[in-house]
């Protein structure tokens, strides 16, 4: 029998327990009872090994790709083998699963994406690039909406686009700015590692208590600080104006997760609710009139023992006069947005590992960018960096 024959009859065996299940609720039998009649989930686990290895391998992008997580869907022992043969992004260099969007990027490659912007609605939407050009169909990987405040702007960011609530089971974390869109905090929904700290405010309330669970700590958990550097002489009119200059802090990722052998927190599963709903998240929620305290504190600094990512220097261009970045064919119109970020050494000269572009974003398109990462940061905190650079920022230009 066929891989391809072996996820049809795989795909119309779940569709049947479905049936099944949906059938034996009014009569009060136990929902789980024709999960164990299933046939798949009687598999010999040497032989479902042997097959989840041969998808896997023959399944390396998406849209085939689906057929991964079709398997994970089939029942509990395929899902739990299933998360053990597919390697995170980091070994892979393959988003399979939801949560790859929280684990750090390939060490060696850019995992190459794009962001399309809607300007009716203010929403933003990531997608994973399925071929080398610019702009493709994609595959969708986050959303965000922006939520303008009376003191600060808030990008919520979502794995659903058509639910942005705070309260959502598809909620992930939120980008914050300041009055001036000149500072930004991104918050994580859960913690990234077991010594986060969780972002306090003056009031706090549960957003559909129903949902929260009860096994994560309530809030939300800053995970990086973003700051642009003001510049109160530039004009737009200026054609030497430089880019803008931004600082970025990441409080969850150690500086030597650059250095050969560095380590970068991964998160393995998102917090299940009690529907264990895959991907479930839901935390108590606060809410607040102002700003953390932190962002209205003292200027951004390189803290000790944490990666900072700064702009990578452009160079002067006579024959065109303006400043340039090599982006390797990636970005196609010139923008004050554009930028390339590399890890800024801590102490010392810079070595070979601060070389490396870790993030860089750029406009091909009235509303459309391109957006490549890299290890150690993750698709979720790339694309924060990114949506703070739509911000209006009047004092940095």
């Amino acid at each position: 029998m066929s891989i391809r024959s072996i996820i049809q009859d795989m795909k119309f065996s779940r569709s049947q327990r479905v049936v099944q299940d949906s059938a034996a609720r009014p009569g009060g039998q136990a929902v789980g009872e024709s999960l164990k009649q299933s046939c798949w989930a009687q598999m010999p686990q040497e032989l479902l090994r042997e097959v989840l290895v041969r998808i896997e391998a023959s399944e390396a992008a998406w849209p085939p790709r689906k057929s991964v997580v079709a398997c994970a869907g089939v029942c509990r022992s395929w899902r739990h083998l299933t998360k053990e043969i597919v390697k995170a992004p980091e070994l892979s260099g393959k988003l399979t699963f939801p949560i790859s969007v929280k684990q750090p990027g390939p060490r060696d490659d850019l995992v190459q994406c794009f962001i399309k912007r809607n300007r009716s609605d203010q929403t933003y939407y990531l997608f994973l690039g399925l071929t080398p050009a610019l702009i493709d169909e994609g595959k969708f990987l986050l959303a965000a909406r922006k939520f303008k405040r009376p003191t600060c702007t808030d990008y919520v960011i979502s794995l659903y686009a058509d639910d942005m609530s705070k309260g959502s089971s598809y909620y992930v974390g939120k980008l914050r700015s300041n009055f001036l869109g000149t500072k930004f905090t991104i918050f994580d929904g859960q913690p990234s590692h077991s010594g986060a700290k969780i972002a306090k405010s003056r009031s706090t309330r549960l957003v559909n208590l129903k949902q929260v669970s009860p096994r994560v700590p309530a809030g939300n958990y800053p995970v990086a600080q973003i700051q642009y550097e003001l510049n109160m002489l530039g004009s737009r009119v200026l054609a030497s104006r430089g880019p803008r200059r931004m600082q970025c802090t990441m409080d969850s990722i150690p500086s030597s997760s650059i250095e050969p052998g560095g380590v970068a927190p991964t998160q393995a599963e998102f917090s299940h609710s009690n529907a264990e709903l895959f991907p479930s998240l839901s935390f108590n929620r606060s809410k607040s009139n102002r700003m953390e305290s932190f962002l209205s504190g003292p200027l951004a600094r390189q803290k000790d023992g944490v990666l900072v990512l700064r702009n990578k220097s452009p160079r002067w261009h006579e024959q065109l006069q303006c400043w340039c970045l090599n982006f390797h064919g990636r970005v196609t119109v010139a923008s004050v947005k554009n930028f390339q970020l590399v890890a800024s050494p801590e102490n010392g000269p810079p070595g070979p590992e601060h070389e490396k572009i870790i993030l860089q974003f750029g406009k091909v398109g009235k509303d459309q960018f391109t957006m490549d990462y890299r290890y150690p940061i993750s698709a979720f905190q790339a694309f924060s960096i990114c949506l703070s650079s739509f911000d209006t920022k009047i004092a940095c230009e």
